[in-house]
Formats: structure tokens, C-alpha cells, sequence
């Protein structure tokens, strides 16, 4: 299954231009199978997100993109997020302890907001974001280096905030993804791998990004 892992919806990120609807439609004519909504700091869409999920027919799964003293983190498979700021290895532990999984974003982002070589210090990480749409290329095969290092599943996202980026990065399951259950072990069980869409079809990435190969 071929899931963008990191979205940004209007009504909790406000920088961020799109509505779910608009989402999922353009999610659906690129050819993905489902979508995280990972807004900054808030898991406030989950009821609407469960409701549209089920008029459209389409998997909606909501996590958060979570600000730590060191720089970002995906969470998901939480059902609320901590209402203070935290150390990053604070959050990875609260997440696990949660029943969740915790993926460092952008990891080499030079904005402040990534981790960088701050990963290695980490224990408990489920995943590493090593396509972003939103980070340029070199610092993405920064963030594969690193995620190869230190054996750690790598998985792909857009970043979107804009409806033209939204699936040109995503992570394909080697599994059926039903549900956030399925979610969180398939990341847990490293059957992900990143992908990216160019071409009209979704292209996986061997050898340090030197070799594209066709989903």
C-alpha cells in the first residue's frame, strides 16, 4: 500500500492551504492508497478525519508533527499528545510507552527544526523521514545515510501544504493497511520503504538514490 505519511490540513496548521476533501481527491488521481494528516502540534482533526474517511471511502489516518527542544517528530498510533514541550528522547519514550511510534522528520532540515546528527543520540526511534517533499535532495540522502547507519526504517512523506505537493513523496507498506494498528506495526516491523512519484508512477530508490527502480 502507497501512504503519503505526512500532510498538513488548513483547520489545525495554519500554514497550510488545503482542505481534507481536496487531500484525498488529488491523493486518489495520483494513485495512493491512504494519507496521514500529521498537523504541527495537534491531533485535532480526528473526528473529522474519521467521518470524511468514511464518506469518501478513502484511509485517513491522523498523527501529529511535534516540535521538541531538538527539532520534529512524527507521532502516531497515540490517541492525544503531551501538553508541553519536550526533549526529543522525552517524546520517544512517552510515545512508546503510549503504544505508539515516533519518526524523526526532516531530520537535516536547516531550519531548526531538524534533529541532524542528533539521531544518533536517540533510542527508540521507529522511523526515519529520508524523502521529504518539502527538504531538498541532498539533505534527504543525509537523512537515508544516516537511517542505513543506525538500521532504522526509512519512509517517505510530502510535507504538503500546497495541493500540487501533496503524494509526490510517500512510503509503500509491504502489507494491508487497515488501520493505525496496522500502521504502526508495519513501520515497527521495517516493511516500508520510501518512494517517489515522477513519470505518472511511484519509483522506489536503491543505492544511495543513484538507481530509480518502478513501484
Amino acid at each position: 500500500m502507497l501512504i503519503d505519511m505526512h500532510i498538513h490540513e488548513k483547520t489545525y496548521s495554519d500554514d497550510s492551504f488545503i482542505e481534507l476533501k481536496q487531500i484525498i481527491c488529488k491523493a486518489q488521481s495520483m494513485g495512493l492508497d491512504g494519507i496521514c494528516i500529521t498537523d504541527h502540534d495537534s491531533m485535532g482533526l480526528v473526528d473529522q478525519a474519521a467521518q470524511v474517511s468514511r464518506e469518501m471511502n478513502f484511509p485517513v489516518f491522523v498523527g501529529a508533527e511535534i516540535l521538541t527542544y531538538q527539532g520534529d517528530i512524527l507521532v502516531f498510533g497515540v490517541d492525544h499528545i503531551p501538553g508541553e514541550m519536550m526533549q526529543a528522547q522525552q517524546l520517544i519514550d512517552w510515545t512508546n510507552q503510549h503504544g505508539g511510534v515516533a519518526v524523526s522528520a526532516h531530520p537535516y532540515r536547516k531550519n531548526g527544526r531538524g534533529i541532524g546528527d542528533g539521531l544518533y543520540s536517540l533510542k527508540g526511534l521507529a522511523g526515519i523521514e529520508g524523502l521529504n517533499g518539502s527538504t531538498p535532495y541532498h539533505l534527504n540522502a543525509q537523512a537515508r545515510e544516516t537511517a542505513l547507519a543506525m538500521d532504522i526504517p526509512l519512509l517517505g512523506s510530502s510535507d504538503a501544504h500546497l495541493l500540487e505537493r501533496v503524494g509526490m513523496y510517500a512510503t509503500l507498506f509491504e502489507g494491508s493497511v487497515r488501520d493505525m494498528k496496522d500502521l504502526t506495526e508495519g513501520i515497527k516491523a521495517g516493511g516500508v520503504s520510501p518512494v517517489h512519484y515522477t513519470g505518472g508512477a511511484y519509483r522506489s530508490y536503491d543505492d544511495y538514490f543513484n538507481r530509480e527502480v518502478a513501484v
